[in-house]
């Protein structure tokens, strides 16, 4: 799959592709049918697949000091549109110069212009130019008007609703984290470098493997049973500790994960944790022993929760 950043137009042999438009952040099973549509509309005609996104986020631009909401990093998207078989994925700048394009100023420069898409397909409820001036029917009267195609999705529902990011985020603040992954088809996943931090798991015989959580949004603090994804592709099982650690002082906010039956030397290394399960919320501990004592008892119910629940491939 070809990553393209929006600095040049779209490469002659992604002109005249299907484009499957939106923010796409999670790529749940409502995203998976947008970009499904264009890659079935494209193989029909013999075109390639374009996914169009936008990083950052527009709701980062608008919101810059609200929370971290985010449920992919733009990394993590374009390695699901790859898995997911698209030809190709563009990340388009989202700053303020393209937020004041008019919705006509917006289609004929990226749409036509620097992407030269034969046909487009979004949700139904995308809206895009100035002040979300436009949607899914005037995108549709401005491609008919430029000799191409638009076409809209119905959400998809599953699980008693539609599917959307919002009520994703909705299952992680509760720590629900089966419906989640159900709806995201896969579970909740944080990527990050791991850092040096205290070492003092070391020393009771838990070494973690710490993240920084970025720009993810915030599943519920707690205790997780987790598995660990390495760059060589091995998976591993563990406990995670995700939140402030009120046993310590100061309180830093990381995901924590213990690897089970692991020994190596993960520092610098960019790794992906899927919480699989909530456990139980953080709780502080007078002392080392008390820790301790809890740690094993985590670690021994997660390894019993991680048995009933298959790796993905």
């Amino acid at each position: 799959m070809d990553r393209l950043s929006g600095d040049r137009p779209a490469p002659a042999h992604l002109r005249g592709a299907v484009v499957a438009l939106g923010n796409f952040d999670g790529f749940h099973l409502g995203h998976q049918a947008v970009v499904g549509r264009a890659m079935a509309r494209a193989r029909s005609e013999g075109r390639p697949a374009l996914v169009v996104t936008f990083d950052p986020h527009p709701a980062r631009l608008f919101r810059p000091d609200a929370p971290p909401f985010l449920l992919t990093t733009l990394p993590q998207r374009m390695d699901l549109f790859e898995a997911f078989g698209v030809d190709g994925a563009l990340a388009l700048p989202f700053d303020r110069a393209m937020a004041a394009m008019s919705p006509e100023a917006f289609f004929e420069e990226w749409l036509v212009g620097r992407i030269g898409a034969c046909g487009l397909v979004t949700g139904e409820d995308f809206t895009f130019g100035k002040d979300r001036a436009a949607d899914t029917r005037a995108l549709a009267a401005m491609a008919a008007a430029h000799g191409m195609w638009a076409e809209a999705i119905a959400p998809v529902e599953a699980e008693g609703g539609v599917v959307s990011s919002t009520r994703i985020r909705e299952h992680l603040r509760a720590g629900d984290m089966a419906p989640a992954a159900r709806l995201l088809t896969r579970p909740y996943t944080i990527e990050g470098v791991v850092e040096h931090g205290s070492k003092l798991g070391r020393t009771i015989g838990f070494p973690t493997a710490n993240l920084r959580l970025g720009d993810y949004l915030r599943p519920r603090y707690g205790i997780y049973a987790v598995r660990g994804r390495l760059p060589d592709g091995r998976v591993l099982e563990g406990a995670a500790n995700l939140g402030v650690r009120p046993s310590f002082d100061p309180p830093i906010e990381l995901l924590e994960p213990t690897f089970f039956d692991f020994s190596g030397d993960l520092y610098g290394q960019r790794i992906a944790v899927e919480l699989i399960a909530h456990l139980r919320d953080e709780e502080k501990f007078d002392d080392l022993d008390a820790l301790t004592a809890r740690i094993e008892a985590d670690c021994a119910e997660a390894r019993r929760v991680l048995a009933g629940i298959p790796a993905a491939l």
